[in-house]
């Protein structure tokens, strides 16, 4: 797969996009204008790793769509873990580590049909990057957990190379430590108290809400009760 490495760009997955065909893996020293989820802006100083990996006929149906969040969560779970840290996936798609965020995934499908015929993989894990006076006491880097900066090269190397592996659902509860506790869920419609005990195949989680199981397909999950 071809790779492309920019010292700069709006979003790596804005610039996948342009260039529009073809199977490619961007990454960016620095993002004028990173992207997280819900529209929301994502701090991409210099000394972070941003990273979009752009695949054509996927070969996943519309309803497979939760493997593709599967597998670049659990490939930045085990980069971050082969650094001897504990990583820990806050559903859906962001992992924490010591409670506090690590890294973000912004996944973009393009569907044709009932298949996904196009996906774009955003990647933004903080490494060596300063982070800013807000953030620091709900977010981390690699380096600040380990006490020491941490060679950037040598992630990319670790994440590209887990990013083109195949992982389970399995896989990925594997990094879910809180399933069985009380968490609040942010919806449209408000915060609900939730007891989670799973995530389902497609991605749902299941919750006693109320004393009754339910599907929670969109909801941010706050672990800090």
């Amino acid at each position: 797969m071809k790779i492309i490495n920019l010292d700069e760009t709006d979003s790596t997955n804005e610039y996948c996009k342009r260039v529009g065909r073809g199977d490619l893996i961007v990454t960016a020293v620095r993002q004028s204008a990173g992207k997280g989820t819900k529209g929301r802006s994502f701090c991409s100083g210099e000394g972070g790793l941003y990273v979009s990996v752009m695949r054509h006929n996927t070969g996943y149906e519309a309803d497979e769509a939760f493997k593709i969040m599967i597998n670049a969560c659990v490939a930045v779970c085990r980069t971050v873990e082969s650094f001897k840290v504990k990583p820990v996936i806050r559903w859906a798609n962001d992992v924490l580590v010591n409670g506090r965020k690590i890294c973000g995934t912004l996944i973009e499908n393009t569907f044709s049909g009932n298949t996904i015929s196009r996906s774009i993989i955003g990647i933004g894990l903080n490494v060596n990057n300063v982070l800013t006076a807000e953030l620091k006491d709900i977010a981390t880097t690699l380096s600040s957990e380990l006490g020491n900066p941490v060679d950037l090269d040598r992630v990319r190397t670790v994440l590209l190379k887990n990013l083109a592996k195949e992982y389970t659902v399995a896989d990925y509860k594997k990094y879910i430590d809180w399933l069985g506790s009380e968490v609040i869920l942010k919806t449209s419609s408000g915060e609900k108290r939730a007891t989670a005990v799973d995530v389902d195949w497609d991605g749902g989680l299941l919750c006693i809400i109320g004393g009754s199981l339910k599907k929670i397909n969109s909801a941010e999950v706050s672990l800090r009760l």
